[in-house]
């Protein structure tokens, strides 16, 4: 103890450190920052070079993340000594603590010492906050990153059933020309169960189900018919799934990012680490129960489509993408609940990294062998149930909804519509302009010529403000049409499927 004291009295500030040595640290850190940029630029442009535009954003959310964590940082730093001098009574700052034993080893402020008090929040402990927020940064992160890898690893399988679909066998067994009943189907023969007219049964099947295989190429082939006969025409050539990976780098942009209800939910998560709470018995499972929660509800989704399709299905049977399936009719609510899902175990994992690192192996925070077995296993758990199961089964299952992505067009055939549209309504405002110009011509002409032009001209005078009124009281024919985009053996086309008169 009374070393630790001598430590502290002997530092030296800046006025006495050798000037070579602060010159040594400041060029190791601009060195480690500049590489970090350009290793940041180099994937920026890897992506552009790819056309992925979604992948773009998302590593801009990436940076844009980072910079925030650096601000919050930098404001712990700058206002460390306000916030130290602000005294509360003892008796106060002993409530709420995460461990049950206090220790005196922290710093505390000359000045509430004086008046028997403590700091609200002391130097020592604003430094280990920077070092909780930059692990929970980078925790989050590589969180993100390895569930979608691990999600598109999955998904890179489903390019052989992709492919089979393509094949003179499948087109024999889906013969549209074949009647059969529904759960003589081999989706109707996966979901059709004892169980599945029950619902306290059926839920408790799906909850298992997902750990045993959670899409099978049935499932693969049925969906990708089903969106296919809701959006497009039958027979249609459509690289399925292409479009669920693009749909899923739309969706990275949004888990990686961080909004403004999960840094709400970051400080509860602070809050209810006190001892008091016990959460070393719930917290730690949390995010696997609302993962399972999820997955169970997906697995759900996939039998009540087969259990409302018809009894008598022509070819292979036909599921029908409805929002009424999924929770409050919005696909996108389990998006926002993966998200959570991640950002909660990032958490755990983050907190448990900074406090091994912070206060030893052995803290107050994990004195138990069971706690640390609990937050390492359920962290790795969760982490690869939501990679490598989950998240590939949203991907598939979240195109049953009643409205298509905007995925469905990939960026160049995307660009080429945005410039197209432009270029129609600019050339439409034109043609509306000189028809306007020419209808005011002939309304401000002299009476004379006004009774020659009628008398003379009247049938093409009519014809034109016939003309003249119905473009301009008409709908936009360019702002209502309807775009289909279709990938035909690796070539863009884009077809108009229909306009609303």
């Amino acid at each position: 103890m009374a070393e630790e004291e001598a430590t502290t009295t002997l530092e030296t500030t800046l006025e006495f450190t050798p000037t070579w040595a602060v010159a040594t640290v400041c060029f190791i850190l601009i060195l480690l920052s500049i590489l970090l940029e350009h290793l940041l630029n180099l994937l920026g442009k890897y992506f552009n070079r790819k056309r992925r535009k979604s992948l773009i954003q998302a590593l801009d959310k990436i940076k844009s993340e980072l910079m925030l964590l650096g601000f919050v940082s930098l404001l712990l730093t700058v206002s460390q000594r306000r916030i130290a001098k602000i005294c509360i009574p003892k008796s106060v700052g002993e409530t709420f603590l995460p461990c049950t034993e206090t220790s005196s080893d922290a710093e505390e402020e000359t000045i509430c010492a004086e008046q028997g008090m403590v700091s609200f929040l002391s130097r020592q402990g604003i430094e280990e906050l920077q070092y909780l927020i930059f692990v929970l940064a980078f925790s989050h992160v590589l969180s993100c990153v390895l569930t979608f890898s691990l999600g598109m690893a999955k998904m890179k399988t489903w390019e052989s059933w992709e492919a089979e679909t393509r094949t003179l066998d499948y087109q024999f067994l889906n013969d549209p020309r074949r009647f059969q009943l529904s759960h003589q189907t081999s989706f109707g023969k996966r979901h059709l169960k004892f169980w599945s007219d029950h619902r306290f049964l059926r839920w408790p099947a799906c909850f298992l189900r997902q750990f045993f295989h959670s899409v099978y190429k049935v499932d693969y082939f049925t969906l990708r018919h089903g969106f296919i006969m809701a959006h497009f025409t039958e027979g249609t050539n459509f690289d399925f799934q292409k479009y669920i990976r693009r749909a899923l780098e739309k969706d990275f942009g949004v888990v990686v990012g961080i909004s403004w209800w999960i840094w709400i939910f970051s400080v509860f998560f602070l809050f209810f680490n006190a001892h008091v709470f016990h959460n070393y018995l719930w917290l730690p499972f949390f995010p696997l129960v609302m993962l399972l929660v999820v997955g169970t509800k997906l697995q759900g989704i996939m039998t009540m489509m087969c259990l409302e399709s018809p009894h008598v299905v022509r070819g292979p049977l036909l599921v029908k993408p409805n929002d009424n399936l999924f929770w409050f009719g919005k696909p996108k609510l389990l998006l926002y609940l993966i998200h959570f899902i991640l950002y909660q175990n990032s958490f755990q994992i983050a907190f448990f990294t900074w406090t091994w690192y912070k206060f030893g192996f052995r803290s107050c925070f994990h004195k138990q062998n069971e706690d640390i077995i609990i937050r390492l296993a359920m962290g790795v758990v969760v982490q690869i149930l939501c990679g490598y199961v989950t998240l590939p089964l949203y991907a598939l299952v979240t195109q049953m909804g009643t409205s298509m992505g905007k995925a469905v067009f990939t960026e160049s055939v995307s660009e080429g519509l945005k410039k197209w549209r432009a270029k129609a309504k600019k050339n439409l405002a034109m043609e509306n302009t000189n028809h306007f110009s020419y209808a005011t011509t002939s309304l401000d002409a002299s009476p004379d010529t006004s009774l020659e032009t009628s008398l003379d001209h009247s049938p093409s005078f009519t014809l034109a403000a016939a003309s003249f009124s119905l473009e301009r009281d008409g709908p936009n024919p360019i702002s209502d049409s309807k775009i289909v985009a279709l990938e035909i053996e690796g070539e863009e086309q884009v077809m108009e499927r229909g306009s609303k008169r």
